[in-house]
């Protein structure tokens, strides 16, 4: 589904996170783009886009007249209760401005009470977790009062070669330290390199909806790891299995409604397959 086009001007929330700045630096070459930070202080309060905003203090409403973005991701944490009453403030501002769309990057946590099935994007949430309930009750404050302006980026386990889980995982190779797997959990997943070319592609073409920005195919979480373990390196960490039932469990979010392009989809072999790259390789890409 589309919205209107038109030159953004792009607030990226939580810009200072792995996410938001990969978001950031996918974006920088081609719109007008402004970021939050807040407790980096000496990282980002010499860049002149960066703002400093934290959501236990100071007034997200005041911030978003002041930069008057047309475009707003979302990829911002904190303390719950805040975060609710700054999407509220958000929801305001977007009423009174009809040009702004809202990205809010959810996370297949909203399916997390679910186990028998992967889920599609039209799938009644359920959650057991506080941080999957969160985000279902974002999901909803966005999607009932500005549905038209609204698109829901739900995310997979997220990779690639300077992912945290990825560079977590390296260090507990190199030290022979302990690394959990879940052999009977199914998953979908992803990299970050991915997310930011399909959020680039949603951005450009003003798309609204809820969209699942995973791999089309799922995998067992304990193969996916040691797949990855095998690209990275001939040691492995010392894998630990958690089980969390005898029988097998979902925890996959697929595409099937809101489906972008096949040069923006992905499969869990690419992500094995970049996540297990040289960290100099990738830095000379």
């Amino acid at each position: 589904m589309r919205k209107k086009e038109g030159k953004e001007r792009i607030l990226i929330l939580g810009g200072s996170g792995f996410i938001g700045y990969e978001i950031y630096k996918e974006l920088l070459s081609y719109y007008e783009v402004y970021c939050t930070y807040c407790k980096q202080e000496g990282a980002f309060s010499e860049n002149q886009v960066f703002f400093k905003y934290c959501v236990e203090e100071d007034s997200l409403f005041l911030l978003l007249n002041e930069i008057k973005p047309t475009v707003i991701i979302s990829a911002i944490s904190g303390d719950y209760k805040r975060l609710f009453d700054a999407y509220q403030q958000m929801v305001n501002y977007t009423l009174l401005h009809e040009d702004c769309s809202v990205l809010y990057i959810s996370s297949a946590e909203v399916f997390d009470g679910k186990f028998t099935h992967p889920s599609y994007e039209n799938d009644l949430t359920l959650s057991e977790t506080p941080s999957g309930k969160f985000k279902i009750a974002i999901e909803k404050l966005l999607l009932e009062t500005i549905p038209q302006q609204t698109a829901i980026l739900r995310l997979p386990m997220v990779l690639g070669v300077n992912s945290p889980e990825i560079v977590h995982l390296r260090q507990c190779i190199r030290h022979k330290a302990t690394y959990e797997v879940f052999p009977n959990l199914i998953i979908t997943t992803t990299t970050i390199d991915k997310i930011c070319q399909q959020i680039h592609y949603i951005v450009n073409h003003s798309l609204v909806g809820i969209f699942h920005l995973s791999s089309y195919d799922m995998v067992h979480h304990e193969d996916l790891i040691r797949e990855i373990t095998f690209k990275i390196s001939d040691k492995t960490p010392i894998f630990k299995s958690v089980f969390s039932s005898n029988e097998d469990r979902y925890n996959a979010i697929l595409p099937k409604v809101n489906q972008l392009p096949e040069s923006y989809q992905i499969a869990v072999a690419e992500v094995v397959e970049e996540s297990g790259l040289n960290e100099e390789i990738m830095s000379i890409r």
